[in-house]
């Protein structure tokens, strides 16, 4: 077995048995490899920032309060029928990025790109999406779906918001407040913002259907070390204020679950109903940014569609449901 291979193998065991301690000749005995091999193994995880202690006359063991996202640790929450290729790094510029590439090259619908940190995250409008290491969430997914006009990839943002929502709520309290979304793309969280997401797409100039998309989801696990940018303080969040073991195993596995669990269903269930109970703009008064840049307007949320097109009223009292663009929420004056 290579050294690579032992490696993943070991993380398999300990992500399973978490606080459990081995003998290096149990592991070598189950693993089929040399005890050097195994002390190369943890030697390397340990590289990778995972806590393994060693005892004389126990051996080793990974610590119950690690919380590093890797394929192996998500194994536990992911549902068995969701065949996916996933593919964790520690650093990539960007999830997006990458995943296109990939998907530009051929890779299959259920590709899946997970990374601790990324150098150049994207936003929606061309904006950056802050992403530092060890304290967030960065997760890519590769769709073709099936004649879906390229008008209706706003369908693959609001799933995408959805099943973040109920991804969120599965390491909160029963009594923790509720995770909100801020039309179209945001999710909220005691007021500030946790989660980001960006579709994006490439058609197919034939007939006007998506030949794929990739969403690409942004988790604020944590505060990061020193506290949000400047720039950021006001309006970014964390989800959880202290370390929960397997949280980032947890919320991305059980995010890839609910994603696919809408995204398969007949019809995408209905999670429209869901996307408007969640929402944080309905009924409120918002400005309205347009795609491309332009004029701001004032208008006031009065519906959600089916589609989770938003209905709004400006001032003129003329109605128009947006499918692009984006609201921002401020107080009245």
């Amino acid at each position: 077995m290579k050294t690579k291979n032992t490696k993943e193998a070991l993380l398999v065991l300990f992500e399973k048995n978490k606080g459990r301690f081995f003998s290096g000749e149990e592991i070598a005995e189950t693993l089929s490899v040399s005890r050097a091999a195994v002390w190369k193994a943890v030697k390397s995880l340990r590289e990778d920032g995972y806590a393994i202690e060693a005892l004389k006359g126990k051996g080793y063991s990974l610590s119950p309060d690690t919380d590093i996202v890797s394929a192996q640790g998500m194994a536990k929450y992911l549902k068995s029928d969701l065949d996916l290729d996933l593919v964790v790094f520690d650093e990539v510029t960007s999830t997006n990025t990458l995943l296109k590439e990939r998907a530009a090259a051929g890779a299959q619908e259920g590709t899946v790109i997970i990374a601790n940190s990324q150098t150049g995250g994207k936003g929606r409008m061309g904006r950056s999406f802050y992403s530092p290491l060890n304290t967030g969430l960065y997760i890519s997914i590769l769709l073709r779906p099936d004649s879906m006009p390229a008008q209706e990839a706003l369908k693959i943002t609001t799933m995408s918001a959805v099943a973040a929502c109920r991804a969120i709520e599965t390491v909160l309290l029963p009594e923790d407040e509720r995770p909100q979304i801020k039309w179209v793309n945001d999710i909220f969280y005691h007021g500030k913002k946790v989660v980001g997401i960006l579709t994006e797409a490439s058609m197919s100039m034939e007939n006007g259907n998506l030949e794929y998309a990739v969403p690409g989801i942004g988790f604020n696990v944590y505060t990061p070390e020193g506290g949000f940018p400047d720039e950021l303080k006001e309006i970014a969040g964390a989800i959880l204020p202290d370390r929960v073991p397997d949280a980032k195993n947890r919320i991305a596995a059980e995010f890839l679950n609910h994603f696919f669990a809408i995204y398969r269903s007949k019809d995408h269930g209905d999670y429209a109903a869901e996307y408007k109970k969640r929402s944080l703009v309905l009924g409120k008064n918002v400005d309205v940014i347009p795609t491309g840049g332009g004029k701001t307007r004032r208008a006031k949320v009065l519906d959600i569609t089916e589609d989770c097109g938003l209905l709004v009223e400006f001032k003129d009292g003329t109605k128009e449901v947006l499918s692009s663009g984006e609201v921002s929420v401020r107080p009245e004056k």
